[in-house]
């Protein structure tokens, strides 16, 4: 294995394997014993949490700039069941979750102010390397093939429904192999380890730029059909006034430079408005691949 093969792999794996931090990793500007009430913001492990971390916390400064007597503080996760047990225990006061994750955490109390990027950006990408012999979907079958987590939508659940749609059944035809981020499964195609890998946009955006001589040995062998984006949502029992004023904040990002600046380092294009109904059509996608795929936290 090459030396900096191994260094990637510690990278995007070192946040999803080593044991939790009470709470998770957290980032804020307010000093240990503030007297100025906290508010936890999580977002899904779409990255590693130092990834995560420069990625979002200019986000979280700025919004920080424009609320008074509140702190927001970000929050990340070691792996998608974290990030889930947390928002069903009620723990963060806002989230930004994918569009499963939105419809469970719609369960126990939380309500979406905004979508994150635009819908047609939200998307299955299969890669494969560019040594590979597979050409077409059959070429799968038998094979390993690497996603972030069995509930990663877009990175997951949104290509194994290409792939029954395409003739393969799921859980007899492939080797599925939930590995625990969006940088994992992309390293184990760069790898060999999978002969194919499930992301999204923004992590190969993100991985393209960061390693572009790993990112030129691999391709995108097939996208799926778009959905819906990201939500963001806050739990129902924090004030509106602060609401507010992180929907305004959000929505009003991509029109000054300083905002778009902050787009960038996210790999979002913007904020849009949004609530709870924009995501039923989440709920009728989760109940047909329930149906005839399988349920979304099965492992299989």
């Amino acid at each position: 294995m090459k030396p900096f093969a191994l260094v990637l792999i510690l990278v995007a794996l070192g946040g999803c394997d080593a044991p939790p931090v009470p709470g998770g990793p957290r980032y804020a500007e307010a000093p240990q014993g503030s007297s100025t009430p906290v508010l936890r913001f999580a977002i899904h492990p779409l990255h590693n949490p130092q990834k995560l971390a420069s990625a979002y916390q200019p986000l979280i400064d700025h919004l920080n700039r424009q609320l008074s007597g509140v702190q927001l503080e970000l929050e990340a996760s070691r792996d998608y069941a974290e990030f889930e047990r947390k928002l069903r225990q009620r723990g963060p006061d806002f989230l930004l979750p994918n569009p499963w994750q939105t419809l469970e955490a719609g369960k126990v109390g939380y309500h979406v102010l905004a979508m994150a990027g635009e819908a047609s950006d939200f998307k299955g990408l299969i890669l494969v390397r560019r040594d590979s012999r597979i050409g077409q979907i059959s070429d799968l079958k038998g094979k390993p093939i690497s996603y972030p987590s069995p509930t990663a939508l877009a990175a997951c659940i949104m290509p194994q429904w290409f792939f029954r749609s395409n003739g393969l059944d799921v859980t007899r035809d492939l080797d599925n192999r939930y590995v625990g981020s969006q940088e994992s499964s992309i390293l184990n195609v760069y790898l060999g380890q999978t002969s194919a890998g499930a992301t999204w946009p923004p992590p190969w955006r993100a991985f393209q730029k960061d390693h572009p001589r790993e990112a030129a040995e691999l391709r995108v062998a097939w996208e799926t059909p778009s959905l819906i984006n990201n939500s963001v949502m806050a739990r129902d029992d924090v004030p509106e006034a602060i609401v507010a004023t992180v929907r305004r904040t959000l929505l009003e990002l991509e029109g000054s430079a300083a905002g778009r600046e902050i787009l960038a380092g996210m790999e979002t294009a913007r904020f849009r408005p949004a609530g709870d109904k924009d995501y039923d059509r989440v709920r009728q996608f989760i109940a047909e691949f329930e149906a005839k795929v399988r349920k979304v936290e099965d492992r299989r």
